[in-house]
């Protein structure tokens, strides 16, 4: 009886964790461009170029995200992209320069790993950063690097900096305003004085001012 042989079939292309079928199909891109407020001429130019090479690779832009303002920390548009990949809507997201996407290494990092866990892709064109490629991926792991670099310098100015406090006499943690005040809160508080008006005497919260009080006949 012949030896029955098990076909081997050759594996598909996978990008970024795409299935064998969408590796097939044009992949569904999601443009980012940011600027700040005063810098919005550029927005033509950044949409013009990720286009042309988006068109050049033989992908579908399937969303084209603007985002204007000078805020380092809101980026409402670009979490609307990163829904859109959540709800696997795009395959593969492009920008125009990595510091338009990301706010420090550490953030660029964060949306990486997300992005290659729901396996959607990422490219920065002008750096020429391509993580569906194993060469950008290898670049991806030497930002995991840099970032734990950004966040130990992070570590070491804190660490500095309580020291050079506690060396010069500074008491650190919560201040002791309330208590500072507390008979004088209890003072003006048995002279028939509201709360809201000893605590604007006194410059200190109302939340304060009511601790004080409370403590004062706690058994």
């Amino acid at each position: 009886m012949a030896e029955k042989r098990a076909s081997r079939k050759p594996k598909s292309p996978r990008v970024f964790g795409h299935s064998p079928r969408r590796a097939q199909t044009p992949l569904r891109a999601g443009l980012y461009a940011r600027v700040s407020t005063q810098d919005q001429q550029t927005i033509p130019l950044q949409t013009r170029a990720m286009r042309e090479y988006a068109t050049r690779r033989g992908w579908r832009i399937a969303l084209q995200v603007k985002e204007i303002g000078s805020s380092a920390v809101q980026r409402e548009r670009r979490e609307q992209l990163l829904e859109a990949a959540r709800r696997r809507e795009i395959d593969l997201v492009l920008v125009w320069r990595l510091d338009r996407w990301g706010r420090s290494v550490t953030d660029l990092l964060a949306t990486f790993q997300e992005l290659e866990h729901l396996g959607v892709g990422f490219v920065s064109l002008t750096e020429a950063l391509d993580l569906t490629t194993p060469a950008g991926r290898a670049m991806a792991a030497l930002l995991a690097v840099f970032a734990e670099f950004e966040r130990e310098i992070l570590r070491e100015r804190v660490r500095a900096g309580l020291a050079h406090a506690r060396q010069n006499g500074q008491r650190l943690g919560r201040p002791l305003t309330a208590a500072l005040h507390a008979k004088q809160v209890r003072k003006l508080f048995c002279a028939g004085i509201s709360k809201s008006e000893i605590a604007r005497r006194l410059q200190i919260g109302r939340t304060s001012v009511r601790r004080v009080l409370k403590e004062r006949i706690r058994p």
